[in-house]
C-alpha cells in the first residue's frame, strides 16, 4: 500500500544527508523474494554533491530498527525479566531477538505467527543461535516477561487483558495509518508509554489509536530518548509500552557512519 510514513528529519551539524526510498511488498515471500527493499543515497551537505548510494536492499532499515527496538525494550523492562515472546516470524522478528540477546540475556524466546511453518521455521533459526526457541499461541506469548510485535497488522495480534503486571510491549510493525497491532486497552493499562516520534506516533502509529479510542490522552506519552538518556522507573507491577514508527534521522546517522567505515 503506497503511502508517506514519515516527514523529513535532519541532523545538525553533519556532513551528509541523506535520501531514503524503502518499500515493502508483504506477498514477496510467496515468490521466494525479501519483503523488503531499499537504497539509501548520501549527499555532501557542503557541496551537494553524492557521495555514495548504498543498494542495501532494506537492510540498513531493518538494522535500525532492530537497534532502536532492542535499546527501549531493554531500558524499559525491568533487569529481572526473563522470556520474550516476538509476534511476527520474518526478519525483524529474528532481528529484534539477535540485538536484544546483546544488551541481556535472554532465557526463553516464544515466538507466535499466522504461520505455524513460519514459526517452526524461525525457531529453529534461533535455536541455532543459542536461544531456546518454541512456537507459542496468542495467549501465552502476550503474558512473556516481554513482548515484541514485528507484524504489518490492521488488527490488534493480542489482547490487552493477557499482558501481565510488570510486563513491558514494544510495538514495531505499526507505521502506517491503516496497520495496528496493539490494542487501545493496553495503552489504558500502560504506566508508562514512550514513542520514538510524538506527532508521528499520534497520527499514525497505536498510540494515536489509542488516543482515538480515548485510552489514553494525546499527551500521555513520553520521548524514548529521554528514556534512553536517564533510568527508568520499574515499578514491579507497571505495565511499560513502547511505540515506533522509525526516525528518518536514525537513517541518516546509521547511513553516515556506514560511509564513515567505507571511506579509505
Amino acid at each position: 500500500m503506497p503511502g508517506q510514513r514519515h516527514g523529513p528529519e535532519w541532523i545538525t551539524d553533519t556532513p551528509d544527508f541523506t535520501v531514503k526510498i524503502a518499500t515493502d511488498f508483504y506477498r514477496n515471500p510467496a515468490a521466494g523474494l525479501p519483503t523488503n527493499h531499499g537504497l539509501v543515497c548520501v549527499v555532501s551537505a557542503r557541496t551537494g554533491q553524492i557521495r555514495t548510494i548504498l543498494a542495501d536492499q532494506g537492510l540498513l532499515t531493518a538494522w535500525r530498527t532492530a537497534a532502536a527496538g532492542a535499546l527501549a525494550t531493554h531500558a524499559m523492562a525491568r533487569p529481572a525479566a526473563g522470556p520474550v515472546a516476538v509476534f511476527g516470524t520474518g526478519e525483524q522478528a529474528r532481528l529484534q531477538v539477535e540485538w536484544l540477546a546483546r544488551l541481556r540475556p535472554i532465557d526463553t524466546v516464544l515466538v507466535h505467527g499466522r504461520s505455524q511453518d513460519k514459526a517452526w521455521s524461525l525457531c529453529e533459526e534461533l535455536n541455532a543461535l543459542g536461544h531456546q526457541a518454541r512456537p507459542a499461541l496468542a495467549d501465552e506469548a502476550a503474558a512473556a516477561d516481554m513482548v515484541v510485535t514485528t507484524t504489518p497488522a490492521t488488527a490488534p495480534v493480542l489482547q490487552a487483558g493477557d499482558v501481565r503486571a510488570g510486563a513491558h510491549v514494544t510495538g514495531i510493525g505499526t507505521d502506517m495509518p491503516h496497520k495496528n497491532e496493539l490494542p487501545p486497552a493496553l495503552f489504558a493499562r500502560a504506566a508508562l508509554i514512550a514513542t520514538d516520534d510524538h506527532q508521528q506516533c499520534l497520527d499514525h502509529a497505536d498510540f494515536g489509536h489509542a488516543v482515538r479510542a480515548g485510552s489514553t490522552t494525546d499527551t500521555g506519552d513520553t520521548p524514548v530518548g529521554l528514556l534512553l538518556d536517564r533510568p527508568v522507573e520499574r515499578p514491579e507491577g507497571a505495565i511499560k509500552v513502547a511505540d515506533f514508527t522509525g526516525l528518518g534521522a536514525l537513517d541518516a546517522a546509521l547511513a553516515s557512519a556506514v560511509l564513515r567505515e567505507l571511506a579509505p
